[in-house]
């Protein structure tokens, strides 16, 4: 009798040479809990060009390398050349095969392409697959997104300086199924637990499991992840602090870290490109860092520390994160109060799990993988998501796909569009944007690898009737406008997006934006094999000609249109109207603008049109500055005020802030206090001498002196600073150089953030500061600095309101 079809979301994967043959390992998790697939007697495969077909052979024999199969396909190379796929039984064979023939200039295609991915994408298999013994193993796409919860489970490590493990906590709160009630009802179900070496105590809190030592705190936690038995483990820093930690502890110890689902080690690997970033493969489990998982989501904050992000996000935490203070507090209370450490040591795998729950980054993750093939940890991966989603439908269409570098050299693609400004202090601006103008332009001029390809065929070939011309783009690039895959993916995951919206599901919502973004990214980027100049060219050069174009229609309708960048245009509407005028016009504009592109494609491409622009803001004052120093306007650089109204109607204002001193992290919290107060006064039209003379007043009293500190990452080692050393790397030299006398840890040698004041000698660290504060450097350098991009426009400066209060002092 065959079996039941059955379902299940992709945890990890894996392939190995298992004995002479290539043997694939899925991990699911499936309604009844995590099932393990075994695929045995796949073949690696490439592509070799059939004229290099005998040579490659002859080569291969004289080598020594077994090959299974050679074949011809019906296949071929951008440049129309035919391949024979070469097929190996295991890995070794396969590696020795690629490697032999690139040692003789013989070119192979797809070799780069793991079986297990293949396998996957060839089936067109994300994240969610059937799979049913008939009798052997089958696997194929879900047809649609399966809802399986997923189980986390957070921990943390509480450790010394030098590594040496105190306790580790565990924390979870996962939705589980509750049988016996008839409404099959989900509930919550709170998991605490800190193991924590030592002695027991009687007045202990329940969640404490004691254990004698280091290597029982280790068997132990492996009993409990058995235990447990999670699908994901999350946590901060997990990977490069907690995993890799624990793993040098168990070989310290020859503990096996049998944290796999079949009692296996973890996997590691490194970053080619950055020897400092690790990562970890657990059999049927997946490890998801929050920092890495926020960042891939687009969150940013000037510290990933967890107290900050915490803070930020939950209103939960400390906000100052003194680490020496933090490790010496820890040590002390594993020495003296262990309860202490093992609340400290719970809280922090709590607050990961919180900050999971707030920004959803577990669906984050999931809908990622769901729509794009890419492993639920992986981080960043645009490039191999659009692989995943592309060669298949370009197999099927009779293409392999190119190698890294063959596509055209010698052109350079610009970026978006940015307008030269007009700057000034203005009543009325209107910002209508392009909704998503790059996936947008891809969609309607049909931008796409394949379709360049056919696009330039149909040219040469000289068609003539209307519908079958390929469309113009740039640098001498025609796109075929019936044989392409990207327009219609970016169709597919748009009409997704629309349709999350409307769901208010956020974290999908966000997922698909990410996606439909990078997809420009990746065309435009050497590390892609699609990459070619003429593709991400006709997406930016297109993009110029729409701003430039639109820009020119409404000003031939009496409007200055005063900035555009990339995909937004900034008009004044004139001073004299009201915020319903302002609203009326920036909807017919739209309308106008909209309209307008849709004949003219038609016109002169016979498309359709999938651009539109949207109103999208309206500033009551709107300043646009000067380059310091300058009479021109800057780019990327603005600020406004806009009204908004609460759930009663009533109305309030808010302060916007692109590229000023106000969201820049590098600047103190001084200047961003003085900028925000400072420009509410001018918008709103209210005295500004009294308040820039107190601020100086005050400054110079040493009332602000914890608003005027810096804080900045040093992004290379300490020693790779030789000529121009800036300030944070001064003061991060100096704090070392004390470290090493107190016999303290260097604690800024290989990159991290710096706290740090500007003192009468100089930088100075804000753990080391020994030296009066340099109040006239603050004034100049961040108070004077951040009035003058606003001061001039009202007909004063910092200067003539400070001079004579200065000399009094």
């Amino acid at each position: 009798m065959l079996q039941p079809i059955q379902r299940g979301f992709l945890l990890s994967r894996h392939v190995q040479d298992k004995g002479n043959n290539l043997q694939i390992t899925l991990w699911l998790k499936t309604e009844q809990g995590a099932q393990q697939l075994v695929i045995d007697d796949e073949l690696a495969v490439f592509f070799v060009e059939e004229k290099n077909v005998n040579n490659a052979l002859e080569i291969l024999q004289q080598q020594g390398v077994r090959l299974v199969k050679q074949q011809s396909l019906a296949l071929k190379t951008f440049e129309q050349v035919a391949v024979h796929g070469f097929y190996f039984a295991n890995l070794s064979q396969f590696y020795r095969a690629r490697d032999c023939l690139k040692a003789q200039k013989i070119k192979c295609y797809e070799d780069d392409i793991r079986p297990d991915d293949r396998y996957l994408m060839e089936r067109f298999i994300t994240a969610d697959l059937d799979f049913i013994y008939a009798p052997e193993l089958k696997c194929k796409k879900s047809k649609e997104p399966l809802a399986i919860d997923l189980t986390m489970l957070s921990i943390d490590l509480e450790c010394s300086m030098s590594g040496e493990l105190y306790s580790i906590g565990l924390y979870s709160n996962n939705r589980v199924k509750n049988n016996s009630c008839e409404l099959k009802c989900e509930l919550k179900c709170e998991l605490k637990r800190v193991l924590m070496i030592g002695e027991p105590q009687t007045d202990a809190a329940s969640y404490i499991l004691w254990v004698e030592n280091e290597k029982q705190l280790l068997i132990e936690f492996i009993k409990q992840v058995t235990l447990i038995d999670a699908d994901i483990f999350i946590g901060w820093n997990v990977i490069n602090f907690d995993f890799n930690l624990l793993q040098k502890r168990c070989d310290l110890h020859q503990v096996k870290l049998a944290l796999g689902r079949d009692a296996s080690a973890p996997r590691w690997r490194t970053n080619n490109n950055n020897t400092d970033q690790q990562f970890i493969e657990i059999a049927g489990r997946v490890v998801l860092d929050g920092i890495d998982l926020l960042r891939t989501a687009t969150y940013s904050f000037p510290s990933f520390s967890l107290d900050n992000v915490a803070n930020t996000l939950l209103g939960i935490g400390k906000k100052v994160d003194d680490v020496d203070n933090r490790v010496d507090e820890i040590t002390d209370n594993f020495l003296h109060n262990k309860q202490a450490l093992a609340a400290y040591n719970l809280e922090d795998c709590r607050l990961v799990w919180l900050i999971f729950e707030k920004t959803q980054l577990l669906e984050f993750a999931q809908l990622r993988a769901q729509l794009t093939g890419l492993v639920i940890d992986r981080i960043g991966g645009s490039v191999a998501a659009f692989t995943n989603l592309y060669l298949p439908k370009l197999h099927r269409s009779g293409y392999v796909a190119p190698n890294m570098g063959d596509g055209v050299s010698g052109l350079v693609s610009p970026g978006g569009y940015v307008m030269d400004s007009i700057p000034g202090l203005y009543d009325n601006v209107l910002v209508l944007d392009f909704k998503s103008l790059y996936p947008s332009i891809i969609r309607t001029f049909k931008i796409d690898p394949m379709g360049l390809v056919e696009g330039l065929l149909e040219k040469e070939q000289g068609y003539e009737k209307a519908h079958k011309q390929p469309i113009k783009g740039f640098d001498g690039a025609y796109f075929s406008r019936t044989k392409h895959f990207l327009p219609d993916i970016i169709t597919s995951l748009w009409l997704e997006r629309d349709k999350a919206k409307l769901q208010k599901n956020a974290a999908l919502s966000q997922a698909i934006k990410i996606i439909m973004n990078s997809f420009y990214g990746v065309l435009g980027s050497t590390g892609c094999r699609f990459f070619d100049p003429r593709l991400s060219g006709s997406i930016t050069k297109r993009s110029h000609e729409i701003l430039k174009t639109t820009t020119l229609w409404i000003e031939e309708k009496g409007y200055r249109v005063i900035y555009g960048d990339t995909d937004s245009i900034f008009v004044h509407a004139g001073g004299d109207k009201t915020a319903t005028q302002c609203q009326t016009l920036g909807i017919e504009l739209q309308d106008f603008i909209n309209e307008k592109w849709q004949r003219t494609l038609k016109k002169d491409f016979d498309l359709p049109c999938d651009l539109e622009i949207e109103f999208e803001t309206h500033f009551t004052k709107f300043l646009m500055p000067t380059v310091r120093g300058r009479d021109v306007g800057t780019k990327k650089r603005y600020a406004g005020l806009i009204t908004l109204h609460n759930k009663d109607n009533s109305p309030y204002q808010k302060l916007v802030f692109k590229g000023l001193e106000s969201v820049r992290t590098d600047w103190t919290q001084l200047a961003k206090e003085f900028q925000q107060t400072l420009y509410l006064k001018v918008f709103n039209q209210e005295q500004v001498a009294d308040y820039v003379k107190s601020m100086v007043e005050k400054t110079l009293r040493g009332e602000f002196d914890d608003k005027l500190i810096y804080r900045k990452r040093i992004r290379r080692k300490l020693s790779e600073y030789i000529k121009n050393v800036p300030p944070h790397v001064k003061a991060a030299r100096l704090a070392d150089e004390m470290n090493k006398k107190l016999a303290k840890p260097l604690r800024y040698q290989k990159r991290g953030w710096i706290e740090y004041c500007i003192t009468i000698n100089g930088p100075q660290a804000l753990e080391y500061l020994s030296s009066p504060l340099d109040y006239q450097f603050y004034i100049d350098r961040q108070l004077c600095a951040v009035a003058d991009g606003i001061l001039p426009f009202i007909g004063t400066s910092f200067g003539q309101i400070t001079d004579a209060q200065l000399g009094l002092f």
